[in-house]
């Protein structure tokens, strides 16, 4: 059995690359979620109407001792199962201003972005190496390479997967193993959803927010066989915001 793990896989973009995965590939989806289970088991069934199989697990992408535990569990009731996909993709953003920015308001989002990469990477990256093949991919942010003013976390946690990305890739490429990120700009989800989208508008040359499935479909080449000569590398995906 052939997997691909997408973190945080409940809601907005990350549901939609579940989604997406189920239509253009053969992988059996594991959809990581955090705390919201019922969104879990939506986007399973959307999964399932894909014509793909999958299922949820759940587990704090920033908890090392929790993701060890939950995918070893896994990895032991399907001894036969290869992820050869990861998509990290859960993040959280706690916006305000530098000066008045809480300890853990840093830490939070550091943690969950930056962390959460190593910890879900690390598991898998020497079962990837043994089987010579595998494609990961970071889920960024126009945030982790340009900069927003009231991001300082999230452009920090953002900005440093950027540079894992590209470190990572060099070091993997030998063994079939791409490493790339994606870097949304404004895309229509939750997350956006308090966001002055009318006035926002205005800095997007294309002149609307993105949609979850416009990234879904990056991130489906991106994993995909044809997609074997691209690593190290980091794609924008925000209508010309920052080109």
């Amino acid at each position: 059995m052939k997997c691909a793990l997408v973190t945080g896989g409940s809601r907005g973009i990350g549901s939609a690359i579940c989604q997406k995965l189920a239509e253009d590939s053969q992988y059996h989806i594991l959809i990581n979620y955090q705390a919201n289970k019922e969104a879990a088991e939506k986007t399973l069934e959307e999964v399932i109407k894909r014509g793909a199989t999958g299922e949820i697990i759940q587990f704090n992408v920033s908890d090392f001792d929790e993701v060890k535990n939950k995918l070893t569990q896994w990895q032991d009731v399907n001894p036969e199962a290869i992820v050869e996909v990861i998509v990290n993709n859960a993040g959280i953003t706690k916006d305000g201003l530098f000066m008045w920015m809480s300890p853990e308001d840093w830490t939070s989002v550091v943690n969950t972005s930056l962390n959460g990469f190593f910890n879900v990477t690390n598991f898998f990256i020497q079962k990837m190496l043994r089987n010579k093949y595998g494609r990961i991919v970071n889920m960024v942010s126009v945030s982790g390479v340009k900069g927003t003013p009231g991001q300082t976390n999230y452009s920090a946690a953002k900005g440093a997967v950027v540079a894992a990305t590209k470190a990572l890739a060099q070091e993997v490429a030998k063994r079939n193993i791409t490493v790339n990120a994606v870097a949304p700009g404004f895309i229509r989800t939750d997350m956006t959803s308090q966001l002055d989208e009318k006035e926002l508008i205005k800095l997007v040359p294309v002149n609307r927010f993105g949609e979850a499935e416009e990234v879904a479909d990056l991130v489906s080449f991106l994993v995909s066989k044809k997609a074997s000569y691209i690593t190290g590398e980091i794609i924008n995906i925000n209508g010309g915001i920052y080109s």
